[in-house]
């Protein structure tokens, strides 16, 4: 899968799934769980957190994203999200496995992710674990942020011919307009326009 360019100075790369989450994975398995969950459900890191068992639906293969964890000024808070109204997000392939593994045998309001201490994940925890800034910078990605995960779901969505008024609602956005921000064209994406407008030339 390729995915969007990430912010930066100088020419951006692609940002690699795989390399990121396997990294991750190396300090803690929840670790790259957190990620591969925030991009293939094209979700914010603070609405993976909020995620319980019972969100996941196997028999209609969804997601329901209703809230969040969110640091507030007395410590971590539970609240809707930031619109407000929950979302269904589809259960793509490659989240599968890891969705399996941490639900099976479960009870339906527990947490779907824990850290190594059985803490809260946050965008905050993830960063000083992984030593997220230099993780991506080795990878190939520096200035790479957690949100820019969300980001880069958003863009496969895309990419892959999904209308954008169906992104817009998996995105949980009010407005096409802000879902057409969260897009990147990465280059995968200008070859293939090229090769297309190469044949009408």
């Amino acid at each position: 899968m390729s995915a969007p360019p990430q912010r930066g100075a100088g020419q951006p790369t692609v940002w690699s799934r795989s390399s990121t989450d396997t990294a991750c994975r190396r300090v803690h398995v929840a670790y790259g769980d957190f990620v591969l969950l925030s991009a293939l459900l094209a979700a914010r890191v603070s609405e993976v957190a909020g995620l319980v068992v019972s969100d996941v639906d196997w028999d209609n293969r969804l997601v329901t994203i209703a809230r969040q964890h969110f640091p507030g000024s007395n410590g971590l808070c539970l609240k809707p999200t930031k619109s407000r109204q929950s979302r269904r997000v589809p259960i793509l392939k490659p989240l599968e496995p890891v969705l399996r593994r941490i639900t099976e045998g479960r009870e339906h309001d527990q947490p779907l992710l824990r850290g190594p201490r059985g803490g809260v994940l946050t965008t905050g925890t993830l960063s000083r674990a992984t030593d997220w800034t230099n993780l991506v910078q080795r990878l190939g990605h520096p200035g790479l942020r957690r949100h820019d995960l969300r980001h880069a779901g958003a863009t496969w969505f895309a990419n892959a011919g999904v209308p954008l008024h169906i992104v817009r609602d998996i995105l949980g956005h009010a407005s096409i307009e802000t879902t057409k921000g969260y897009l990147r064209t990465d280059t995968t994406e200008l070859t293939r326009a090229a090769e297309r407008t190469n044949q009408h030339l």
